[in-house]
């Protein structure tokens, strides 16, 4: 596996894994429905952002975005394909992001999680920091807010 920059021709299969990934949680198709422009990464944000792909055997296996502001960083994007779940591809996508962020002096990465992701993230070296609250359905949604040091 190869971890290398994606290139703004590669949007629409990153928006496929996004999808993908988001639907293997069993979320409601309606909950997908609801958030296709947030799972949707244009050519665009691919050129505007660092955003990079794990290839494995030539085929993307999942990629993330690191959205740089002065010394700190978000993880705005951070999507494994179904079928790589589980086979240590976000591990090293993760692993990687902490690297280029320590790189550039980053001082400390914010994630939002979705919350079946959260015990990764944890498990990574991230903590809590606090939580985002978003409604669908008419229900509240507890999102997660992590962060990391990447120099850790």
């Amino acid at each position: 596996m190869i971890i290398r920059p994606a290139v703004k021709e590669e949007a629409g299969r990153l928006s496929q894994i996004a999808h993908e990934a988001k639907r293997h949680w069993g979320y409601p198709e309606h909950w997908l429905t609801h958030w296709k422009d947030d799972l949707t990464i244009s050519p665009d944000f691919v050129a505007a952002n660092q955003v990079f792909v794990a290839e494995d055997d030539r085929q993307i296996a999942g990629f993330y975005a690191l959205i740089i502001r002065r010394d700190r960083a978000e993880l705005d994007h951070m999507w494994v394909a179904p079928e790589h779940i589980g086979s240590g591809v976000g591990k090293e996508l993760f692993l990687h992001a902490m690297q280029n962020a320590a790189g550039q002096n980053i001082s400390e990465v914010e994630i939002s999680s979705d919350p079946n992701a959260e015990g990764f993230y944890q498990k990574m070296g991230a903590h809590r920091s606090g939580e985002t609250v978003s409604e669908i359905d008419g229900q509240p949604r507890v999102l997660p807010r992590l962060t990391i040091d990447p120099k850790l």
